[in-house]
């Protein structure tokens, strides 16, 4: 632990810190057995000496290093342990593999001395947590490619995930001392990837609290602003549902079953969701509270006790027909398992109650973990869901050849979507992601069914193979040993299965036409006396307009690309110089975010030094003055300035981190910025006036049009108007709130403007 006394430490670029060593060391060590004690129930022979060794490991090798908030680094692996034994339900393995997850990428410590001190299973998850470093594909990312290595791993131990969502759960929590930038980066990437990942391995605390930090984050005043109003009625609600409750829990107590009640608020990221989605604001939200009751009942009365307390509790309040979920009869694909019924109680208010028991609740909160607990004696079914996925995952794995970018994408769309319950002719239950189509189905059945899938029958009802599936059909596929997969059949399969089996077929095909295409363009060059080496075939490329030279040969081969026009390629190529000058790779950026160009007009200050940079505000979001915003390096369009709250900041965030720049308002020039406002209350002679009184003469805004609608005696206006800044809208949007019948005035997003 080093000699005791005080010391001076750095933190970050420039700041010193004194600390006492002492004090710390006793810290580190109150957090160090803390962690054994909540690990001590599952600890068996050697286990705590291997805990042991791999804290002593651990801190020696992070012994200089400090986190950004100045405390000492050992102490972010130490919670990431934690979380894993409390959080999550895990074992030794994890434990040791968290304290030891940084120090492969952040010490000198070779991954053959953990091999060699705690075995190739750890060693193996602690590769698999560990990024990539060097140089990468054009088109791809490190992202994506630390993400890709990271699934790589889990195709051969889940750990390496759920160790990963406790690294990133953590950092999440202590993401304040992180400069603004990297704070984006890094909730894009949870709100993009590792929340989806939380929830599809039915770690839903998890998921709630990662996206509850994301929205923390992103829009800080949103969050508080729900925070604050939850607080506001916390007494009134826990007299409610207790009020709710009372008449339910009598009943219960007479049937004999063991039972507790849990009341709670939705998560703030799920009222925030709602309001947005519903266009509505949190007074509005029905389902604002929800009831869980979790009863205690041995595994074979589950099924039958649910249902009971279901009938108990829709005996005093009507429920919701349209609500009713029924996950217990058939869990999702992640196991997760519980009955949801939305009631109307006595006070005029929705209220969700989920019914579930112990064992449902322990899988609910610790997904997949919990399930090994529960394994002896469980039934097949019960955990064939999650089982299921994670064969699926091995299986996109193995049949993987896509760039990164791609997989990630290809990852997210298959595996985190809610699912489709179909059945075979024989009645065996078949699960598949939600808008699976008939070709998919076949698939899953077997490669050679898919291949040669001709139509299918549904509920004995012909269908064609773009079909899209439904919740309970039967499903007979029809074949043909003359059909084929053709490139179309891309369009209509869902699943990484059906997709991969489609490009495998059509790679075969596709060789024999990228051959017949190249002998084709060595003709014609011969012919219009050009050589015929890679330099050339490249220019060809770009002349045709082709991402790469196979796509190019392959067009030429199918007749797509016009052979005779490659006779033009002599004028083509007197020009090059001016149509293929080198574009600068998107990486080269950074470097140039120094040289500085003066605009009199730009007001935003870009990149690591704030220069002032050229830069275009992107459509999607249509940033003003004031906006929090980053910038985004395109490859063809310089920079393009989006605010962070753009429907589109996740993706770009978390998929290409290396191309985004910090951004920054450098001052308030009276310059005019495109916004748009919806205005909503109830109709009367005058409103309009008063409205457009406000904008025009009060406050002096230019208004580009307005559009209204009034039906019923609602007024719906949107308003399209300048202004100079967030601080003017800020301004104009509590002026029109105060008009009379005026109920809502909100801004919205332009991406539909010119």
């Amino acid at each position: 632990m080093g000699a005791l006394g005080r010391r001076m430490y750095k933190v970050g670029q420039r700041d010193m810190v004194e600390v006492d060593v002492a004090a710390e060391r006793n810290e580190i060590l109150r957090r160090y057995r803390r962690l054994l004690r909540k690990a001590k129930p599952f600890l068996k022979d050697n286990d705590a000496k291997q805990i042991k060794a791999a804290f002593a490991l651990s801190v020696e090798a992070h012994k200089e290093m400090r986190r950004k908030s100045g405390e000492p680094y050992i102490y972010h692996p130490l919670s990431v342990a934690e979380i894993c034994v409390d959080e999550i339900g895990l074992g030794t393995t994890s434990i040791v593999a968290a304290l030891l997850h940084d120090v492969v990428e952040d010490t000198e410590i070779e991954l053959e001395q953990i091999e060699e001190q705690f075995g190739k299973k750890i060693a193996k998850i602690i590769d698999g947590l560990t990024k990539i470093s060097g140089v990468f594909d054009y088109g791809s990312s490190q992202q994506a490619e630390n993400f890709r290595k990271m699934l790589l791993t889990l195709s051969e131990d889940v750990r390496v995930i759920l160790v990963k969502l406790a690294d990133r759960l953590h950092n999440m929590r202590t993401l304040d001392s992180m400069p603004r930038h990297k704070q984006l980066k890094i909730i894009s990437e949870t709100i993009y990837l590792y929340a989806p990942l939380a929830h599809r391995l039915g770690l839903y605390a998890i998921k709630s609290e990662l996206e509850d930090l994301w929205l923390k984050y992103s829009e800080p005043e949103v969050y508080e602003d729900i925070q604050n109003k939850i607080a506001e009625n916390k007494g009134s609600r826990t007299r409610f549902i207790r009020n709710f409750m009372n008449p339910i829990m009598d009943e219960i107590y007479k049937t004999g079953l063991q039972f507790e009640v849990k009341g709670r608020p939705k998560s703030i990221y799920s009222i925030w969701n709602k309001m947005k989605t519903q266009d509505i604001p949190f007074e509005q939200v029905y389902d604002l509270f929800a009831v869980r009751i979790v009863l205690d009942t041995p595994l074979e009365q589950e099924k039958a006790a649910c249902w009971q307390v279901y009938s108990i509790v829709t005996d005093f309040y009507t429920p919701n027909p349209d609500r009713l979920r029924d996950w217990v009869s058939t869990p999702k694909a992640n196991g997760y398992e519980s009955l949801h019924t939305t009631v109307m109680s006595r006070k005029g208010r929705w209220v969700e109650v989920q019914i579930r028991t112990k064992r449902m609740n322990d899988i609910a909160e610790k997904g997949y973990a919990a399930h090994w607990k529960y394994k002896d004696g469980m039934q097949q079914a019960h955990e064939s869901g999650l089982e299921a996925w994670i064969h699926k995952v091995r299986d996109v794995l193995e049949q993987n050849d896509m760039n990164a970018i791609e997989f990630v994408d290809d990852f997210r769309a298959n595996l985190f979507q809610e699912e489709v319950f179909v059945f075979t002719p024989k009645g065996d239950l078949k699960i598949l992601p939600s808008g699976s189509t008939a070709l998919d189905f076949a698939f899953d059945i077997h490669t050679d069914v898919g291949a040669k899938c001709l139509g299918a029958k549904v509920n004995n009802k012909l269908v064609p193979i773009n079909y899209v599936l439904n919740n309970g059909d039967q499903i007979e596929i029809l074949t043909s040993n003359k059909q084929k997969p053709n490139e179309d059949w891309l369009r209509f399969a869902v699943t990484s299965k059906a997709k991969s089996k489609i490009k495998d077929s059509l790679k075969e095909v596709k060789k024999e036409s990228i051959a017949d295409g190249r002998e084709i363009v060595a003709r014609k060059l011969k012919q219009i006396k050009v050589d015929f080496n890679s330099d050339v075939v490249n220019q060809l490329r770009a002349y045709f307009e082709e991402k790469t030279v196979s796509d190019f040969y392959y067009k030429v081969g199918k007749g797509q690309i016009d052979a005779t026009k490659i006779k033009n390629f002599k004028e083509f190529k007197k020009e090059r110089q001016k149509i293929n000058q080198p574009k600068r790779p998107p990486t080269q950026f950074s470097d140039d975010l120094s040289k500085t160009k003066k605009l009199d007009q730009d007001i935003l200050l870009i990149g690591e030094d704030l220069d002032v940079l050229d830069y275009r505000f992107a459509k999607c979001c249509n940033p003003i003055p004031g906006d929090d915003v980053f910038g985004f390096v395109t490859v063809n369009e310089g920079i393009k300035i989006h605010r962070t709250s753009c429907p589109n900041a996740p993706e770009l965030l978390s998929r290409h981190g290396n191309r985004i720049v910090k951004s920054k308002w450098m001052s308030q020039q009276q310059n005019a910025f495109l916004a748009v406002l919806r205005i909503i209350g109830t109709d009367r002679v005058g409103l309009m006036r008063d409205v457009t009184d406000i904008i025009s003469n009060e406050l002096k805004v230019n208004m580009r049009s307005i559009v209204i609608d009034t039906e019923t005696g609602i007024f719906d206006g949107q308003i399209w108007l300048y202004v100079n800044n967030t601080k003017h809208l800020d301004q104009l949007i509590k002026k029109l709130e105060k008009v009379q019948g005026v109920m809502r005035v909100n801004r919205q997003d332009a991406s539909h403007l010119d």
